[in-house]
């Protein structure tokens, strides 16, 4: 891992309870503008830190974590629109002026949402694989056990006896096959912790992950895109599990400023497999 003494680990308190977040200054002759990273389902702010430093030039960069500031069962859901309220709070509470915002996933969802819904102002938007999801889905009365993503997470594996053991195990599974060596060292670092054992527990857990892909269904954010006025680039993983399940591209169409594009050589974690390549589509859009 390199520079991991760069950000600084803060917090703001809001209605829903405290939100930490990392906080980089620009390493610039000026402050810079803000530049907002969202992280995606069950994953946590240090996942961008390879993103991040490379943007340090031009940017100072806040990441918040969105993962255990509320308390939600798995059956109830965390809809991604108190998140997106909470978002909207957040960057009341500690007021950069019209920032850029990076969303992957979930985070890109709520991005949307934040600005449609709660009339943040963002100076551009750009969206790594926001998962808005087929109409169809929205208002779905299901179980955990019923949704497809909510039903494998909260059954994840959740005990390493040490940091080896739990590397070996990520390296082993076909969604951690494509990312970066130091994602994957960040990961095990900062997304998991040390129980009373001492042995590793993720830090996001299983139930709260599910909750969140619970709360995915809640909100419908289909009817409010076009009320986002500011530039957005929507981006497509060439290989995505996703492709032909979630419409990327009508999305983008939606935005009335909107552009869309294909990352080529990436799945849906495109942040952790691509970080070069996301900094520098992050700096050239921006």
């Amino acid at each position: 891992m390199t520079d991991l003494q760069i950000p600084e680990t803060r917090s703001v308190d809001i209605a829903g309870g405290p939100i930490s977040y990392l906080y980089y200054p620009a390493s610039g002759p000026t402050p810079g503008p803000a530049a907002i990273l969202l992280h995606a389902t069950g994953f946590m702010p240090w996942l961008w830190h390879p993103v991040a430093r490379r943007l340090l030039s031009r940017f100072r960069i806040i990441i918040p974590y969105f993962c255990d500031h509320r308390v939600a069962k798995p059956e109830d859901g965390l809809s991604w629109l108190t998140l997106a309220e909470d978002l909207a709070a957040f960057l009341t509470a500690l007021g950069p002026e019209n920032p850029f915002i990076v969303g992957h996933s979930m985070g890109g969802a709520v991005a949307a949402i934040c600005a449609a819904k709660f009339g943040l102002s963002f100076k551009k938007m750009l969206l790594f694989e926001p998962i808005f999801l087929p109409r169809n889905f929205y208002g779905m009365k299901i179980r955990v056990d019923q949704h497809p993503l909510a039903s494998r997470s909260i059954n994840r594996k959740n005990s390493w006896e040490s940091r080896d053991n739990a590397l070996s195990y990520l390296k082993s599974k076909p969604l951690f096959a494509s990312w970066d060596n130091e994602a994957l060292e960040l990961y095990v670092t900062f997304g998991m912790v040390e129980a009373g054992d001492g042995s590793l527990e993720l830090a996001c857990t299983p139930q709260h992950e599910a909750a969140l892909f619970m709360g995915s269904i809640a909100y419908d954010p289909w009817p409010v895109l076009s009320k986002v006025d500011c530039p957005v680039l929507v981006v497509e993983a060439e290989h995505s599990e996703n492709k032909g399940k979630i419409p990327f591209r009508q999305a983008s169409e939606l935005f009335p400023n909107g552009e869309f594009k294909i990352m080529s050589g990436a799945g849906h974690l495109i942040p952790m497999e691509k970080p070069v390549e996301t900094a520098d589509l992050i700096m050239e859009f921006f």
